[in-house]
């Protein structure tokens, strides 16, 4: 049996190869859009994709069924609560799917979402299972959050019910040594207390897992609904995108270099700039007018908090990583990456673009007390609900990340505006935005939240 794990951490995403040596057969599960890891893998064990297995609609990337079909002529595989513009082969509670030796197993999983399955693998027929794949159903410290798809009727409280059920009457009745294998990690918005590491075991889960311990229905109910992180607006639009017919990524696509006249017109046409390079960097130096995403943090979910999918973007890069950050748009359906300019680490832009150029003022913490005791500034806490469990900077006005651009008429105008996160790499990318979107005098909190309450009682 080859089992392969395929992890990329700016989506916290987790994808599989499954194959059968002695057949030389195969099967995808819950691939991204650049398909030629897998494609290359499976050349190199002599397997031949034959299946593409998606656990449920995914709402923070787009599927990569279509371009494994285009290329390899695969069947696609949902639950069978799934409703599709493309023909899918539709996997029902129980049905065993044979590579072979190798055998898979579906296991209805709702509660994610309702289509949700999860996928059991056996090297023999017969054999106590060597894994499950549990998509979003189980993850590692916690369970998928039911409040991103709502497929049909039901409501979120209707979608932890049938959780609570899928743990306690499926995954949990799986034998300790069973290996779960997620469709997402740490950092991911589909829950609220992933773990970091990317593999676990039954056992460890139901002694460790938070989520998964004996209570009531109600309890559990209440436990998975409250305090999960704002969800991007994009969720839905890739979740929609994975039901239909889309373009294809073309595999070998390059996004072109732009001059600095080129780059010059495409901000005075409006065109959406993300300047892909360090907090500290932007800071010293950027366009006027650009958004702050670092492609040291979760640049892909945080650009599609940003930016439209299919939004025109011209990116600002450090050397090398221009192509890989657009390839990481794409995978969240954002096509639109036109051209790129490059920066080198000193942060010296082309001389024709001097006049752009302005550095990001930040406030520290003792800045922040003296406005705050005069009453002479605005705080905006841009921190997730869960976050702010733990504590807040007294008068802060809640507005997470992922809901900012939606909620830009909520943001007290009349004095400075103070923008914070955890960190400080969020908060830079949100005083950037609100900049982006003609707010003045607005700057972020240096250390963010943790420098704040070092010196503080947290409220």
């Amino acid at each position: 049996m080859i089992l392969e794990q395929y992890y990329i951490e700016c989506l916290s995403h987790a994808s599989y190869l499954i194959g059968d040596e002695s057949t030389g057969r195969a099967v995808v599960v819950d691939p991204r859009r650049d398909i030629t890891e897998y494609l290359s893998d499976a050349k190199k064990y002599g397997l031949t994709i034959e299946g593409v297995i998606n656990t449920h609609f995914h709402a923070d990337f787009v599927s990569g069924h279509l371009e494994l079909v285009d290329a390899t002529g695969a069947w696609i595989g949902f639950g069978e609560a799934a409703e599709t513009d493309y023909p899918i082969r539709r996997l029902s509670d129980g049905e065993k799917l044979s590579l072979g030796e190798v055998e898979l197993e579906i296991l209805s999983t709702p509660g994610h979402t309702w289509e949700s399955i999860s996928v059991l693998v056996r090297e023999h027929p017969g054999a106590v299972p060597t894994a499950v794949l549990t998509g979003d159903s189980l993850f590692i410290g916690d369970v998928g959050r039911p409040d991103l798809v709502n497929l049909g009727d039901g409501s979120t409280s209707d979608l932890a019910r049938a959780m609570y059920h899928t743990v306690h009457e499926k995954l949990l009745t799986l034998p300790d040594e069973v290996v779960v294998m997620p469709a997402h990690g740490a950092g991911s918005s589909c829950g609220k207390s992933l773990s970091t590491e990317l593999t676990s075991t039954i056992g460890e889960q139901r002694a460790t897992n938070p989520s998964v311990q004996p209570m009531s229905e109600d309890d559990f109910v209440a436990l998975v609904t409250e305090g999960q992180p704002a969800a991007p607006s994009y969720f839905s639009v890739d979740a929609a995108m994975n039901k239909r017919m889309h373009p294809l990524l073309l595999q070998d696509r390059t996004i072109p270099e732009l001059n600095p006249e080129q780059v010059k017109a495409e901000l005075e046409a409006g065109t959406r700039v993300l300047d892909a390079r360090s907090v500290d960097d932007f800071a010293a130096g950027h366009l006027r007018g650009s958004v702050n995403v670092g492609f040291d943090g979760r640049f892909a979910e945080t650009g599609g908090m940003v930016a439209e999918v299919g939004e025109k973007i011209v990116l600002i890069t450090y050397p090398g990583d221009e192509q890989d950050a657009a390839v990481r748009l794409a995978r969240i359906g954002s096509d639109g990456a036109a051209g790129y300019l490059n920066v080198d680490r000193d942060g010296t832009f082309p001389a024709e673009l001097a006049g752009l150029i302005e550095a990001a003022p930040r406030t520290t913490v003792e800045e922040l007390d003296r406005l705050l005791a005069a009453d002479a500034v605005t705080l905006v806490d841009i921190r997730n609900p869960g976050e702010r469990e733990f504590g807040t900077i007294p008068g802060a006005v809640p507005i997470p990340l992922a809901q900012l651009r939606a909620r830009l008429d909520q943001v007290p105008a009349g004095k400075p505006i103070v923008v914070h996160c955890a960190g400080g790499w969020r908060s830079s990318v949100a005083a950037s935005l609100l900049r982006a979107q003609g707010f003045e005098n607005v700057t972020d909190l240096l250390g963010g939240y943790n420098a704040w309450a070092e010196s503080h009682v947290p409220a």
